[in-house]
């Protein structure tokens, strides 16, 4: 069986994410795209190979030939695709964020369920080995007693559309939901969020984030994220016994640095992030196996992302309506 896909919106992030990986996925077909603008969709197939161009989003969807979709819009019109594509019996990989908030991804969630189908976040730095060694390396820090997060990276151009408010733009959805996330998964748990502070590029807009967190037995942790800054990557996890360090947690295929108490550790080498996504929701929708990101914990994190906004005194991320 062959899983083929249809790539709604013709974004920059859809070649590394899915075109280029699934070269290397026997079970995955990239088939056909769909844009906004026919003529930027007909590019895009003609650079990369795909063999059918739709006119509109809603052709793509309603395509039989296709079993599932990746969804790289604008934060705004997740939800509305995703529950478009839900309701056209598509499975769905939906970029990060999965919703503008966490209303809509209850919403979108509850339809995921009652279709069966397979409908996840793409979160693609979970799939790294370098997490799973992480995760299994934390005992050795002892007691628990911080988790610090960040990300950050100068994105200067003043049109791009992670800027864009009617678009469910801002720092805290674009990086704070990777810094968020992986704070959650470190954790185990979820936050509450004690503080935030925002700092803002455009009225309601955040280019950075910051924000301290409790969890329910004890444990503190904060996020820092910009897109205002230069680039920096990391997480640090605090313990009675010792400290784990990591340099750029989120694309670990580039290059990455992990020390616990002092020690340096490597994993072995293994194919990029975007690829072992794409296999496990491959794995996912042709033989039910587990895919880490799925929809409960989509809906926690869309939680931790409005209470960062609330905290910080700006109003949470709305859907897209155009």
């Amino acid at each position: 069986m062959v899983l083929r896909i249809g790539i709604l919106g013709a974004a920059a992030i859809a070649p590394a994410a899915v075109v280029r990986p699934a070269r290397h996925v026997a079970d995955v077909e990239v088939t056909a795209i769909a844009a906004r603008d026919v003529a930027r969709a007909r590019r895009f197939a003609g650079k990369h190979g795909i063999r059918h161009v739709h006119r509109d989003y809603e052709s793509l969807l309603a395509d039989p030939e296709i079993d599932a979709v990746y969804l790289p819009l604008p934060n705004g019109l997740h939800g509305r695709w995703t529950l478009a594509a839900i309701e056209a019996g598509k499975h769905v990989l939906c970029e990060k964020p999965f919703t503008a908030n966490a209303e809509e991804a209850e919403a979108v969630a509850a339809a995921a369920r009652a279709s069966g189908l397979v409908v996840v976040e793409a979160f693609h730095y979970r799939h790294h080995a370098l997490i799973r060694r992480m995760l299994e390396l934390l005992p050795e820090l002892g007691d628990i007693r911080r988790i610090d997060t960040w990300m950050s990276f100068p994105l200067l151009p003043r049109g791009d559309i992670r800027w864009n408010l009617g678009l469910a733009g801002g720092a805290t959805m674009d990086a704070g939901c990777y810094a968020i996330h992986l704070l959650r998964t470190l954790a185990g748990a979820e936050p509450e969020v004690l503080s935030a502070q925002a700092k803002l590029r455009f009225p309601g807009v955040d280019r950075s984030m910051r924000a301290e967190f409790a969890f329910p037995d004890g444990r503190t942790g904060s996020i820092a994220v910009s897109l205002l800054s230069r680039v920096s990557l990391g997480a640090r996890v605090t313990g009675s016994l010792g400290e784990m360090r990591v340099f750029n947690p989120f694309m670990p295929q580039f290059a990455y640095r992990l020390k616990v108490r002092g020690r340096r550790v490597r994993v072995p080498r293994q194919p990029g992030t975007y690829e072992a996504q794409l296999r496990a929701f491959a794995g996912a929708v042709l033989r039910g196996e587990p895919f880490p990101t799925g929809l409960d914990d989509a809906i926690a994190n869309m939680r931790v992302i409005d209470a960062c906004y609330a905290a910080a005194g700006l109003p949470r991320r709305e859907p897209t309506t155009r």
